[in-house]
């Protein structure tokens, strides 16, 4: 019997630990990359302990740990220009999340997939369309140094939030705008003692901020924006708005970014959307990760809920393939991936979209809120009885327990 052949489009976090998954159990395996290499700048750096176990159950809790990272033990809390307030994470979660070097990350999955016969990595060719024989996706078109196609019995679309498959299997649906961008850059550490374990945010009524120490020895800054107000800052130069984010960091963390705007590195706006499809697959098809739905970027969850995708579809692809199932079956399993990752996916983007509606409100009863806050975080009495809200556990964690069972 012809063992089935899997074509991944997309080395990211999802198409990366899916291809090891399948080629470490004996499939025949062929990743696909636009990119010559990964050394570009990526957006999600940060792992939850979801992303972490997500590593160990895939016999790599060793490889991950030897990654470029950082590791905050301490979060400061500066609520409405209030004294902060330090927190032990400890005191949460142990372990605590990791800032991480995606190109880092990404090559050592590649790396250990390579060390499997039946895996085939494609860099720099681009996915242009779909193959299709009766009604059925067949394989992929890509061009490089010229067309190639490549056939496939299954063909996972895990191509990124901008997916070329996505647009060519129809999939695409309309979404509504989120309520935020965010301006992102890196600077160099503080001299602060802590400055390499905290991460910082601060939040007044519509506006936040957060500063955390990032896998390089550099200090990665968010600003939260209102959606569609980058063009306003932009015409009035990095000057000006830089001023602004230095005001909402306070006094010492505000000079430290002013002080070294000649440091400034990579600073890029990231154009927040967030939606998943009704529908993640066609036949001989199936989309994980941002390429059926993206991420906000609220809870650093994009990353962590791609390996999870890549593990569950791990979970029902493999037994399938070993077995050599029939399109039809092949077909029923997509569905029944996208049906068990469905839920934690929706909960975790209702989670991601109140945050930003609640931040972006004004008014005297914001300010209360503040105020009570830090009052709270200040009162040791209260503060032994605080637990962490629902929410931080599942942005931690995840809706539910994700096993990898092969």
């Amino acid at each position: 019997m012809r063992v089935p052949r899997t074509v991944l489009v997309g080395a990211g976090p999802a198409g990366a630990a899916l291809a090891y998954l399948l080629a470490r159990r004996g499939q025949r395996v062929t990743l696909v990359e636009r990119q010559t290499d990964f050394e570009r700048e990526f957006r999600g750096e940060v792992l939850m302990p979801s992303g972490i176990d997500a590593f160990r159950q895939m016999g790599l809790g060793d490889a991950f740990a030897a990654l470029p990272q950082a590791r905050p033990t301490l979060l400061d809390l500066h609520l409405d220009g209030r004294p902060p307030r330090r927190l032990a994470l400890p005191d949460f979660v142990d372990p605590g999340p990791r800032m991480v070097s995606q190109p880092a990350l990404l090559e050592m999955l590649i790396e250990q997939a390579g060390a499997f016969p039946g895996f085939r990595f494609l860099r720099g060719r681009t996915a242009t369309d779909l193959l299709w024989e009766d009604g059925r996706v067949a394989g992929v078109a890509l061009r490089g140094e010229g067309r190639e196609e490549l056939r496939a019995d299954l063909v996972l679309g895990t191509d990124g939030r901008a997916s070329v498959l996505r647009r060519k299997a129809e999939l695409d649906a309309d979404r509504e705008d989120e309520a935020f961008d965010v301006i992102w850059f890196k600077v160099p550490l503080p001299p602060a003692p802590g400055s390499r374990e905290a991460v910082q945010v601060f939040v007044r009524p519509g506006q936040a901020c957060l500063a955390f120490p990032a896998f390089d020895e550099r200090l990665q800054v968010a600003w939260i924006i209102p959606k569609g107000s980058y063009g306003d800052l932009k015409k009035r130069g990095i000057e000006a708005w830089l001023d602004r984010i230095a005001a909402q960091l306070g006094p010492e963390l505000g000079a430290h970014v002013l002080g070294h705007r000649e440091a400034l590195e990579h600073p890029f706006v990231l154009d927040v959307v967030c939606f998943a499809l009704e529908r993640w697959h066609r036949p001989g098809l199936l989309l994980l990760g941002d390429a059926c739905h993206p991420m906000s970027p609220v809870g650093g969850q994009g990353l962590n809920i791609a390996l999870r995708d890549a593990l569950v579809a791990a979970n029902h692809l493999v037994p399938l393939l070993e077995k050599g199932g029939s399109p039809a079956e092949l077909d029923a399993v997509a569905a029944a991936i996208q049906a068990e990752r469905q839920p934690e996916v929706a909960e975790v983007q209702r989670l991601q979209r109140m945050l930003p509606r609640l931040l972006f409100r004004r008014g005297f009863g914001v300010r209360v809120l503040l105020a009570l806050g830090s009052l709270a975080l200040h009162l040791p009495r209260l503060q032994r009885r605080m637990r962490p809200p629902a929410v931080t556990r599942t942005f931690l964690d995840g809706v539910s327990r994700v096993e990898l069972r092969v």
